[in-house]
């Protein structure tokens, strides 16, 4: 695994010198997930300008979502033309070399650093930094699209840091879209989010992958006192996918909701790890996770709630959902609590089953042919994860985009028919 250290010490004239970065990757790179053993992805970090049209990710029968939009081409930022008052949304490798003092120090714990993460800290070339000003309540959406479209295997390592200042409110998007179904992908994404008292930030995902595409990402989620966060991930297509979630509540009155819904056909692995830590009084979450498993598909959750001593009269409560529509699929789910205080409410629990025979006899009955019938339970079964989006025009384009991803399924066409649209309004 050392091809990553002299992958480092041979560019390090264009990275900068790393080498407490360097240290704690060294001591975690036997952990490093085996995805990242192969030597085959190409690495841009000279950030050489690959032939890429990006116009080509924008192609979509679905309605739009208004938003102020900024993308990142593999691993290069470009900004949005149009920006709010009171925000800063820009490259951050640019703020590191331009605002150093706009980037706050990491958010994780030590005991928190993964071999993946400190391999981010060790070869990240460039990302975003999203920063919501004092007391600026956004009226409309940000948006960042992450497109992967290069003419060779490549791996990306991108950082995005959002910081929401006292009394702010906003809501981000975030869409991950592969333009090409023939070259292997590899990313490696770390999101940093922090939220200063009384901030409110609602930062909603959407993934579009290609069956090529190796996904590997973590957000960890900081939160002050009387903060609320909520985020609702929405993974449609996907190769390998493992996202991990993780938010700290240490400051009384501070609120999480974590949502998530995975659909998953052919022979893709996609996967959620949560893990909400509450550590002050009054805190609470709530978290609903449903995966939707076709073909050969194999899917993953495993979430941990943990409740510190002194986090009483902490609210907290997990689901996950799961419906396998084929008898190949495969589903794998692991919650679990640990609270170490009393004076709390706690709840956590995982089903899994398939469509209900009866309602789809039912449906049938009454003239609904069987595969409409399937595709309409499933979709029934998702909707709660759709009505938890805080933006209403991204619920109503969920709601579409999932029509698509089943009508797919359900015509044998497993590839991704769908991305993130936005109108020349929005461009």
């Amino acid at each position: 695994m050392n091809q990553y250290s002299k992958l480092y010490s041979d560019n390090i004239d264009a990275l900068g010198h790393r080498q407490k970065a360097l240290e704690a990757f060294e001591q975690r790179e036997q952990k490093l997930d085996p995805a990242f053993e192969p030597e085959t992805y190409a690495v841009n970090l000279r950030r050489l300008k690959l032939p890429v049209d990006a116009s080509q990710s924008f192609k979509c029968a679905v309605p739009a979502v208004s938003t102020a939009p900024a993308l990142i081409v593999n691993d290069i930022f470009q900004p949005p033309k149009r920006l709010p008052e009171g925000v800063t949304f820009m490259s951050l490798r640019a703020a590191a070399e331009l605002h150093p003092e706009l980037i706050p120090t990491s958010i994780r714990p030590q005991e928190e650093i993964t071999a993946e993460s400190a391999l981010n800290d060790l070869l990240w070339t460039d990302g975003a930094l999203i920063r919501i000003g004092r007391n600026v309540k956004l009226e409309r959406p940000l948006q960042l699209v992450n497109i992967l479209a290069a003419p060779m295997d490549l791996m990306t390592l991108r950082r995005i840091i959002i910081i929401a200042e006292t009394g702010s409110e906003a809501a981000i998007l975030l869409c991950d879209h592969t333009q090409d179904s023939e070259h292997n992908y590899l990313v490696n994404e770390l999101i940093e989010v922090t939220l200063e008292q009384g901030a409110r930030l609602s930062l909603d995902r959407v993934e579009e992958s290609s069956p090529l595409t190796i996904r590997r990402s973590e957000m960890h989620v900081n939160l002050s006192a009387d903060a609320r966060f909520s985020s609702t991930s929405a993974l449609l297509f996907c190769g390998d996918s493992n996202s991990k979630i993780l938010v700290n509540l240490p400051a009384p009155g501070a609120e999480a909701r974590i949502n998530g819904m995975v659909i998953a056909s052919g022979t893709q692995t996609p996967g959620f790890h949560t893990r909400i830590n509450h550590q002050g009084e009054h805190t609470s979450s709530n978290q609903t996770f449903k995966f939707v498993a076709d073909g050969q598909s194999h899917c993953s959750f495993d979430g941990l709630i943990k409740v510190m001593e002194s986090a009483r009269f902490t609210e907290a409560f997990q689901t996950n959902h799961n419906l396998l529509a084929s008898p190949d699929a495969r589903m794998h789910a692991e919650p679990a609590l640990e609270i170490y205080c009393d004076d709390v409410k706690c709840s956590h629990g995982a089903t899994t089953g398939q469509l209900d025979d009866s309602a789809l006899f039912y449906m049938r009955s009454r003239g609904i042919p069987e595969d409409e019938a399937r595709r309409m339970l499933m979709e029934a079964f998702l909707a709660d994860v759709i009505a938890s989006v805080n933006i209403e025009s991204l619920r109503d384009r969920l709601r579409h985009l999932v029509q698509r991803r089943f009508s797919a399924i359900g015509s044998g066409n497993d590839s991704c028919a769908t991305c993130s649209a936005l109108t020349q309004e929005n461009q």
